[in-house]
């Protein structure tokens, strides 16, 4: 466990995984074990939303279809600890171009046991943490013109019944969230939202331009900044959702504000 602090901020990260982001004694993730999902945040890589209507695979110029599971294949490998100190963390994800990686979700939920893209990257989270404000910094490098979509998707704890979810587009009630269900609540053009809750939250990003709001239950909330809605297109247009590698690294940031 990775643990940064200054003044009365402090962060837990497990494995890059972000579990708690506390500001005096106030708790904003999600918690493990509680109802809603297993987990407290991950990344969607190198696709976003699910592809089981088409069979699991995704059309990309390179080797015509990948086999690619629900948000990607990142999420399957572990992350490597680059670096770390009171404030600051690296952590780092490398894949090889071809390499066949299990599919966690098989069986039970998936009837594909591998999954395998074409392109070699390499994939960083930073996490930055400046007194009432921690930011996560994703940095994308690889194989030019490589497709790829990304999203963050961090889980956020509710201490109130009706938390409000507000935007320059306008405000969200948790029950509009509840009601869209798996497609996720979808927020157009959009880098910046504040979660009312018994204390406020505003999540910035850069990079991304949208978001998608999701949850099942009244507990918590995902508030995910995504580089693309996969429901704004039909399953097998999925493809058009690509951004593609330039010769530079590529840069995402979010920062969490309290």
């Amino acid at each position: 466990m990775v643990k940064l602090q200054e003044g009365n901020a402090s962060v837990k990260i497990d494995q890059g995984e972000l579990v708690s982001f506390k500001v005096d004694a106030h708790e904003y993730i999600h918690q493990k074990g509680s109802p809603g999902w297993r987990s407290a945040d991950t990344e969607m890589f190198p696709i976003i939303g699910p592809v089981n209507e088409t069979d699991y695979r995704v059309q990309v110029p390179k080797g015509g279809n990948a086999i690619q599971d629900q948000h990607g294949i990142l999420r399957e490998l572990q992350y490597q600890l680059v670096s770390q100190n009171d404030t600051n963390a690296v952590f780092r994800k490398e894949y090889s171009a071809g390499t066949m990686i299990a599919n966690s979700k098989f069986p039970e939920k998936s009837t594909k046991k591998w999954q395998i893209w074409p392109y070699s990257f390499s994939f960083q989270k930073s996490f930055s943490l400046n007194e009432n404000k921690l930011e996560i910094t994703f940095t994308v490098s690889g194989e030019r013109d490589m497709p790829f979509m990304l999203g963050y998707h961090p889980a956020f704890k509710l201490h109130i019944d009706q938390p409000l979810i507000v935007s320059d587009n306008g405000q969200i009630t948790l029950d509009e969230v509840l009601a869209v269900g798996n497609r996720a609540f979808q927020v157009e053009n959009c880098s910046s939202i504040t979660l009312q809750d018994k204390k406020e939250l505003t999540i910035e990003t850069e990079g991304f331009g949208h978001f998608m709001c999701w949850t099942e239950v009244r507990n918590m909330v995902c508030i995910e900044p995504i580089s693309f809605y996969p429901y704004s297109v039909a399953q097998r247009d999925l493809n058009s959702g690509f951004r593609y590698l330039k010769d530079s690294e590529e840069i995402f940031k979010v920062m969490l504000k309290v």
